[in-house]
């Protein structure tokens, strides 16, 4: 490895780690979180869930097969700060343009290397997500301790403002016949759902998030879909409202943050995790066929079981910790999972969500 800038790595509790700097040489703060994913690191930069959040990667060699213009799931780098054992400098791939640390210093996001991430994530696992900081350019630990007490906690902040579009659009990539019309809400949108719900026959138009239940019923939809996205789920006040308002007059499909919202929207409750689940190969199990599915993750809050109502069914179920991964009506056409069923990067188990949520809008 060729010698980095030092920079530092610490904890608000005050636990700190010393390695070099990757990506861009400045500083940056949020929560800290661990991905068990050995590859997707570009999607897990890319996707907004990971908006105000600094990722720790637990796969010790990140980098490997470069970084291309394809593998992306927003227009640009979502992630506070990136945490890694050791980068790939000469990445090999035919479908390689850059390397990680070039990637991630023109996008200008901070990094940190050459750390022990068993440690780190050890830690969040015995303590819980908290906030940290990266700094390459400041090495006086009271310093950085004073910059943490700024930092707000992830409880209670509504990010989904922050990465929805500001306007909505039509999302059109392949010239497919679509026979459903589909009002997407985006509270931090992935570009594979898009492809896939274009994929199974539908025309999207996305809407942000703030978007009134007035609006969404004038636009006249077959479908409605509840995107994932970042932060606490009951803090998107103005999501929860205009569900509300339109369960029952389509069919709803959330996924993620999505699923928490609509969960909310019915009555439900939600709390934070100790540190959540990201990674590509957490089992869940369909309670309504008894198959356990391998899912991709990525959430630090969830929806408490004994809160749903009695016309909400659990569907899926984590097998790990036994939380919330997915619920139906009994009595209006709405369903959603916790999980990544479009599963950029990850397994393809859950593809049949999709083709569920077009048979309600076939109905």
């Amino acid at each position: 490895m060729k010698p980095n800038n030092s920079a530092i790595l610490l904890f608000e509790d005050g636990r700190e780690f010393h390695g070099s700097s990757l990506g861009y040489i400045g500083e940056t703060t949020g929560e800290i979180c661990f991905n068990t994913g050995m590859s997707g690191y570009q999607e897990i930069l890319t996707d907004p869930s990971y908006c105000k959040q600094i990722v720790t990667m637990t796969s010790p060699h990140i980098g490997n097969y470069g970084v291309n213009a394809e593998d992306i799931e927003s227009d640009h780098i979502q992630v506070a700060g990136f945490i890694i054992k050791e980068a790939t400098d000469i990445p090999s791939n035919w479908r390689s343009t850059q390397s990680i640390g070039n990637y991630l210093n023109e996008q200008k996001i901070v990094g940190i290397q050459n750390v022990d991430t068993r440690s780190i994530t050890r830690h969040i696992r015995d303590e819980g997500a908290m906030n940290g900081i990266i700094s390459a350019i400041d090495s006086n630990i009271d310093s950085l301790k004073q910059k943490l007490l700024q930092v707000p906690s992830m409880s209670g902040l509504d990010l989904a403002k922050l990465v929805t579009t500001k306007k909505p659009y039509t999302w059109s990539k392949n010239k497919s016949a679509k026979k459903y019309k589909v009002a997407a809400i985006d509270y931090g949108i992935k570009h594979n759902i898009l492809r896939l719900l274009e994929s199974y026959g539908c025309k999207i138009t996305v809407f942000p998030a703030n978007t009134s239940a007035n609006d969404i019923i004038e636009f006249n939809p077959d479908g409605i879909f509840l995107s994932n996205g970042p932060g606490d789920p009951a803090a998107v006040t103005y999501g929860i409202d205009t569900v509300k308002s339109l369960l029952g007059l389509k069919p709803i499909f959330g996924i993620c943050l999505g699923h928490q919202i609509l969960c909310l929207a019915l009555g439900a409750k939600t709390f934070k995790l100790k540190f959540g689940h990201r990674g590509i190969n957490h089992p869940v199990r369909n309670n309504e066929t008894g198959v356990v599915e391998i899912t991709s993750q990525n959430h630090g809050f969830a929806v408490d079981l004994n809160s749903l109502p009695k016309n909400v069914v659990s569907t899926h179920i984590n097998l790990n910790d036994n939380t919330s991964e997915g619920i139906r009506c009994k009595d209006i056409p709405a369903f959603s999972v916790q999980y990544h069923p479009e599963s950029s990067p990850g397994p393809h188990d859950s593809r049949y969500l999709f083709q569920q949520f077009l048979d309600m809008m076939k109905k």
